[in-house]
């Protein structure tokens, strides 16, 4: 594995993306495991639509999240490669 390659931003995008719908999908567990956590309304607040728990807000979370993770990566890997060409490879 060569570390000294700026990032791809899909890679990182598909990365984040199914990072944030997996947590995702281990909190609402973790809310139906244990329901006097009321992590769900953390959700409700955070994603648009979402509704505690419907099968289609369950799935719109899911998607919600990713596209979350998405946009972390559009963010995230040009600013990262700008400082990497910036610092790494100037000196």
């Amino acid at each position: 594995m060569d570390i000294t390659r700026p990032l791809n931003i899909r890679v990182v995008g598909l990365s984040l993306g199914s990072f944030l719908s997996i947590t995702f999908i281990l909190c609402v567990v973790y809310d139906l495991i244990f329901p006097g956590s009321q992590m769900y309304q953390s959700w409700i607040r955070l994603l648009p639509g979402f509704e505690w728990l419907t099968l289609k807000s369950f799935f719109l979370g899911i998607i919600e999240r990713f596209l979350y993770g998405i946009y972390i990566a559009l963010i995230f890997v040009p600013l990262y490669n700008l400082f990497y060409g910036v610092i790494v490879k100037n000196g």
